[in-house]
């Protein structure tokens, strides 16, 4: 989603000094913190005040910075008709500024319908001749409930504009109407149809969080299932454990102020879309698969992002499985940052960095007619 974000100048200046502290308050808290530390254990840490870091851009600093985004991270709609009236009004105040975007980015979008399912090419107005035969497959965000319709295909916009690559965007199936595995055979089929549209080693498939999760679900049912598997991957700071599981869902609890607790809506969007079912099961939790035999992958996350911890946990079991894995690490990032300012410099590192990954592992030689 777009953040309307406020100059830093006056970001900053709303956030109160931070209050200075003397070599006796110092001394008081270090002997405090030995004592509640002194034992094997749960690390016990005191109250926190986190300043916004000053080694990055203006424009970041304005992100970390901002407010929690209320309703979005801690919404839990009694019924099905109240998640879905929250996730239609988020949705429109997310695609109300794209169009605007990709003309500024010089970016078109075709609206289609590719395996049967809703989605949308979106490319550079000029595709670059080293890209001309190469696709990439997009896999929204949003919790598995959020960005319906063209409020998903903000990333594949920032990725056709940055990395000057062609992309599908497609808009899979959500709860409450319908749960997974929904969403995954809508993946799968948006797949299929793509690989009569380019060679399997021409492509890639990347997403953010949910999609992140999704791209390496998908990546173990085509397995699974002998279809072919792309030439590169690249997920964002991915889902990939539905559980409350890892390090940085607590370290980092209240620190992100993008997803801020697992005990948000990330726990009631899990159960909603899971419907019952076990959620470790690896389609729903892909860090619990077998991940031999997956493409090259490069993996985004952030100093303060809550599925730190995720990334950095599907990084290390890619590794031991011996595939090729990158992983990149923003200062101060909270959770998906990198997509909510077009003009921080980091949005374009990102971008940047994930492009040329793909560039190493895609071939350029189109279908033999």
């Amino acid at each position: 989603m777009l953040l309307a974000v406020a100059p830093p100048t006056a970001v900053l200046a709303q956030q109160p000094p931070a209050p200075t502290a003397d070599a006796s308050d110092f001394a008081r808290l270090e002997a405090a913190q030995n004592a509640a530390n002194a034992a094997p254990g749960p690390r016990t840490v005191p109250n926190r005040r986190i300043p916004v870091p000053g080694t990055v851009s203006p424009e970041f600093q304005a992100a970390i910075a901002a407010p929690y985004r209320v309703p979005a991270w801690n919404a839990d709609p009694g019924s099905a008709a109240e998640w879905k009236a929250l996730v239609a009004k988020l949705a429109a105040q997310t695609a109300a500024p794209l169009p605007a975007l990709r003309e500024r980015l010089g970016v078109v979008s075709t609206p289609e319908v590719i395996g049967g399912v809703k989605a949308w090419i979106i490319a550079p107005k000029v595709v670059p001749e080293r890209n001309r035969h190469r696709l990439l497959v997009h896999i929204h965000g949003g919790g598995y409930v959020y960005n319906p319709g063209e409020a998903g295909t903000l990333e594949a916009v920032l990725m056709a504009a940055f990395g000057g690559f062609t992309v599908i965007s497609f808009d899979y199936r959500m709860p409450p109407d319908a749960p997974y595995p929904a969403a995954m055979d809508d993946a799968m089929a948006v797949w299929k149809a793509a690989l009569a549209l380019q060679p399997a080693e021409n492509m890639a498939v990347f997403g953010t969080s949910t999609g992140g999760g999704m791209t390496l679900a998908l990546m173990l049912r085509a397995k699974r299932e002998g279809v072919p598997l792309p030439a590169a991957i690249a997920p964002g700071t991915p889902w990939s454990d539905l559980t409350e599981t890892g390090d940085s869902y607590k370290a980092n609890e209240w620190l992100d102020n993008v997803l801020v607790s697992y005990d948000g809506v990330l726990t009631h969007a899990a159960r909603l879309y899971a419907a019952g079912h076990d959620l470790r099961d690896p389609q729903l939790s892909p860090i619990y698969g077998d991940l031999r035999g997956l493409p090259p992958t490069i993996l985004t996350t952030g100093t303060r992002d809550l599925f730190l911890s995720n990334t950095v946990r599907t990084h290390r079991k890619l590794r031991q499985a011996g595939v090729e894995a990158s992983l990149q690490v923003f200062e101060g990032m909270s959770h998906a940052q990198y997509l909510f300012n077009p003009d921080a410099p980091e949005t374009r590192e990102v971008f940047t960095e994930i492009a040329g990954f793909l560039d190493k592992h895609l071939g350029t030689v189109g279908k033999t007619p």
